[in-house]
């Protein structure tokens, strides 16, 4: 019976001692006079504490509150020292000039580290960006120029070679085998030929996967495969490049000699090859002017560019700082002409293997019949008839494939 009597005595006291409580702040409440209405002023000055109609109190809404400090009309152009005196903790004037290219400090030497003070590139306007931060200039001109425009060439040099095949099919060599044989290439010109082909090879196609992978490749091999891929690729394409300048320079040091202008090049030019007017194509000697124009034009000048590109994003040019400015335009040059290359390459690729019969043999065997080379080089066919030319350049001579005089 205690436990019972105890509980009920408690909850007396404590209900007694609640209602005290009411009726001496309701008594309170009546004693104390009305407030004055606040003015204006004060309603502006102290908009954070707004009575609700149950007696609670409600914080005001950040969003129509009006810092003070932002009624200044220098406010935008406050140093990041003034911002944090009217707002402590502000430091947007800090990272509005980051965003401008601002240099700050940096204790790492210029040599190791040339841009450790420099989080932003400042703007710059590269050919068909707009005026904008360096990095955000690079992205654009790679994105809606380079991508777009280089990918539609490589895509309408394809197309025109495959129109071109079915609808004409290859040049073929309308005058009788005789069965004589000249050598057209010598084993080491051959050589020379084939490991700067197979290097040209390996670059265009990795340059295409990293470059176009992602529209025609990732969706079929999903993001795994395909980032193995392109990593493979990469790789493969800094390691190829300066094996492709190297036998670049071998190859044009081997064929200059023949591939200056002479008699005959303005005529076979004037008639596109003869593929303007109907009928064969004029005389050449031993390179037509097509293959001068490509020997010249990629082979040397788009060359030169592209292995001196190359040579700064592979970064082994000695004395060179590296910077991403640097990088940048280094990479836009090198997708520039990269593109053109694969564009005039493609079209040589063609005429020398499917586009022309017996192209590909000469260069495969080193050989061609004597009615090919009347046929299609007929001012160097001559000079090797008259002995200006040996048939044979080669060692040893084989007897059963010399040319006949």
């Amino acid at each position: 019976m205690q436990g019972p009597m105890r509980f009920s005595r408690v909850l007396s006291v404590l209900l007694l001692a609640a209602c005290g409580w009411t009726a001496g702040v309701s008594a309170q409440t009546a004693a104390t006079p009305a407030a004055p209405a606040a003015t204006p002023a004060a309603q502006v000055a102290a908009p954070a504490a707004v009575a609700t109609p149950s007696g609670g109190i409600k914080s005001a809404n950040i969003f129509e509150v009006q810092p003070e400090a932002s009624s200044d009309p220098n406010y935008a152009n406050q140093t990041n020292g003034e911002r944090a005196k009217v707002q402590p903790g502000n430091n947007a004037p800090m990272w509005r000039q980051v965003g401008t290219g601002v240099n700050g400090f940096s204790s790492l030497p210029k040599s190791e580290a040339p841009e450790a003070g420099n989080l932003i590139q400042a703007f710059v306007q590269y050919p068909g960006s707009r005026l904008t931060n360096a990095g955000e200039a690079w992205r654009q001109v790679r994105n809606n120029w380079l991508i777009p425009y280089g990918g539609s060439l490589l895509l309408i040099v394809i197309l025109a070679l495959a129109f071109t095949y079915f609808a004409k099919g290859p040049m073929k060599t309308t005058l009788p085998a005789t069965g004589r044989k000249i050598e057209r290439f010598t084993p080491f010109e051959r050589a020379s030929h084939w490991a700067n082909a197979i290097a040209f090879v390996a670059l265009g196609v990795s340059g295409v996967v990293m470059a176009y992978g992602k529209f025609f490749l990732l969706p079929i091999m999903g993001t795994t495969l395909f980032g193995w891929l392109a990593y493979a690729m990469k790789n493969l394409h800094n390691f190829t490049g300066p094996l492709f300048a190297v036998s670049l320079v071998v190859v044009f040091f081997t064929f200059v000699k023949d591939n200056w202008p002479e008699k005959g090049d303005l005529q076979w030019v004037l008639k596109g090859g003869g593929m303007l007017g109907g009928g064969h194509a004029p005389p050449t000697n031993r390179f037509n002017p097509g293959s001068k124009i490509i020997f010249w034009g990629g082979v040397f000048f788009l060359g030169i560019i592209i292995i001196a590109s190359g040579f700064v994003l592979d970064m082994i040019v000695p004395g060179l700082i590296y910077e991403r400015g640097t990088m940048q335009i280094a990479h836009m040059v090198h997708g520039v002409v990269s593109v053109l290359m694969l564009a005039m390459f493609l079209a040589h690729a063609y005429l020398g293997s499917v586009g022309m019969d017996g192209a590909y043999d000469g260069m495969r065997h080193g050989y061609v019949d004597e009615a090919w080379a009347q046929q299609h080089h007929e001012y160097w066919y001559d000079d090797v008839k008259a002995g200006k030319i040996p048939a044979q350049r080669s060692e040893p001579v084989p007897p059963s494939q010399t040319a006949q005089a």
